[in-house]
């Protein structure tokens, strides 16, 4: 027969220590995703705004030189609106049907924006920081009127 020491088999004090160790435990990456989802939403967010307005202003532009000039002016705003790195932020602008001109009169203007977002606390050590980006994509269509470029 085993002999228990008194130590072994008394609890006292020991419920306490077990909810704190658990606790953290369970605490620690719980905030950690709160944070990383808190990221991605934000440059999602960014993303999505920035293929939104910029396809609105490149819609109702009076005529191609106003379409590209309001189109940057935006997507530069927005960007830093949400604290996106401009570095990291890729548009691309489609008409469809597909012409040798973008933007033309009747077309629908597809703008799309793509970027990552880092995820927080990686270092960047050895390009764990590249390594561990989240790819992000947002699109955005717009009808042109068939009036454009008239006036």
């Amino acid at each position: 027969m085993r002999r228990w020491s008194r130590w072994a088999t008394n609890d006292d004090g020991s419920a306490a220590l077990e909810f704190i160790t658990i606790g953290v435990i369970l605490l620690v990456p719980l905030a950690y995703l709160v944070i990383t989802l808190g990221a991605v939403q934000q440059t999602l967010l960014g993303a999505e705004a920035a293929a939104r307005h910029t396809a609105r202003v490149i819609g109702q532009a009076e005529d191609s030189a106003a379409a590209g000039a309001s189109g940057d002016a935006v997507l530069a705003s927005v960007i830093d609106e949400y604290g996106m790195s401009a570095e990291n932020v890729d548009v691309s602008v489609t008409c469809t049907p597909a012409t040798d001109e973008c933007p033309t009169a009747g077309a629908t203007v597809i703008v799309t924006v793509s970027t990552q977002v880092s995820l927080p606390f990686v270092p960047e050590i050895f390009g764990l920081d590249r390594a561990t980006q989240i790819p992000l994509q947002a699109a955005a269509a717009q009808k042109v009127s068939r009036l454009w470029g008239a006036g």
